[in-house]
C-alpha cells in the first residue's frame, strides 16, 4: 500500500495530477449516468397513464355539435347550481334547528 501511495505521489504531479482529476470528474457523472439511466422506460413507464384518442378531448367544429356542447355544459351547470342550493338549504335548516334547540 506504501509503495502505491508513492508512486501516486512521484507520479501525479502538476499537470498529470490535473489530467487523473479531470479524467475522475467526467467518469463519476458518465458512470452514473450509465449504471442508473439505463432501461429507464421499462423501469418508469406507467401503462395507460396517458388517455387515449377516445378518451381525449374532442373540438366540435359542426354547428350541431358546437350547440350540442353548449347545451350539455349549460345543463351541467343547471345541476351543480341545483346540488349547491340544495346543500345550502341542507345546511340552512340544520343551522336553524340547532339554534331552536339552544333556545
Amino acid at each position: 500500500m506504501a509503495t502505491v501511495r508513492k508512486f501516486l505521489e512521484r507520479t501525479l504531479r502538476g499537470t498529470n495530477l490535473e489530467i487523473f482529476k479531470f479524467g475522475l470528474y467526467l467518469s463519476f457523472p458518465i458512470g452514473y449516468m450509465y449504471y442508473f439511466g439505463t432501461n429507464l422506460e421499462n423501469r418508469f413507464a406507467v401503462p395507460g397513464f396517458w388517455p387515449t384518442q377516445d378518451q381525449s378531448h374532442k373540438i366540435p367544429y359542426d354547428k350541431d355539435e358546437i350547440r350540442a356542447e353548449i347545451e350539455r355544459h349549460r345543463e351541467r351547470l343547471r345541476q351543480m347550481r341545483q346540488s349547491d342550493q340544495n346543500q345550502g338549504q341542507g345546511q340552512g335548516q340544520s343551522q336553524s334547528q340547532e339554534s331552536s334547540q339552544q333556545q
